[in-house]
């Protein structure tokens, strides 16, 4: 029996602030939550340092980013593929 198998890995979707270090990007990720107390919707913002191998995203690039096993202190994830092309202005 041969089936798909599914990911467990997480993927998130976020912008791109810095491509300033070798084979590393830093992606902000935003999500809307609900506050605890108050009920209004906030927006949370977490940053991510994804591995970036060829070097290929930059600033303002909307990327999709995969966990992966540790691949430095602070990267445990993977810059997989682009969402949207920054808009050079």
């Amino acid at each position: 029996m041969t089936e798909a198998k599914t990911s467990l890995k997480r993927t998130l979707i976020g912008k791109v602030v810095s491509d300033k270090r070798a084979k590393t990007v830093t992606v902000l990720i935003e999500r809307r939550v609900k506050h605890e107390l108050y009920g209004k919707i906030v927006a949370k913002t977490s940053k991510y340092h994804a591995h970036d191998e060829k070097g290929e995203f930059h600033m303002g690039d909307m990327i999709e980013i995969t966990e992966s096993r540790p691949i430095s202190k602070t990267k445990n994830w993977i810059a997989t593929r682009l969402v949207q092309k920054a808009v050079i202005v």
